[in-house]
């Protein structure tokens, strides 16, 4: 099942967040002081291509650090990916077989307003998992 809501999130939006995330990564990469940003927006720009079967975790050593480096980032990209993940939602929210993907890209807006000090896993369990 999530691979096909996978494949569809990627026809239907998944492709442009990508997209515009990997632009904030480039811009953001060329102005060298900005390069830690820069890998935050790659990294989220895989989950935003195939993010069904993967979560966003809090990581344990963010802190202060990280607080005022999202700050920075709200004001260099932040706010027009959110703005992305909003409009491509309400798009998406228009049709029946559309909501579950609306609603991921509703849930993806904080970590598009905040991605550092957060983490992104698999949901998926290996054969030597805790079965907690």
């Amino acid at each position: 099942m999530r691979t096909i809501l996978n494949v569809i999130w990627l026809v239907l939006s998944g492709f442009w967040l990508f997209l515009g995330y990997m632009l904030a990564g480039i811009i953001l990469c060329v102005l060298i002081v900005t390069i830690p940003w820069g890998i935050a927006s790659f990294r989220i720009a895989g989950y935003a291509l195939w993010p069904f079967g993967r979560q966003i975790i809090d990581k344990s050593r963010g802190g202060v650090g990280a607080f005022l480096g999202n700050v920075v980032w709200v004001v260099l990209a932040g706010w027009w990916l959110a703005i992305g993940h909003i409009v491509s939602g309400i798009a998406l929210c228009i049709t029946i077989i559309g909501i579950p993907m609306g609603i991921a890209d509703f849930k993806m807006v904080p970590i598009s307003l905040m991605p550092l000090g957060k983490d992104i896993v698999s949901t998926r369990r290996g054969p030597f998992d805790s079965k907690r």
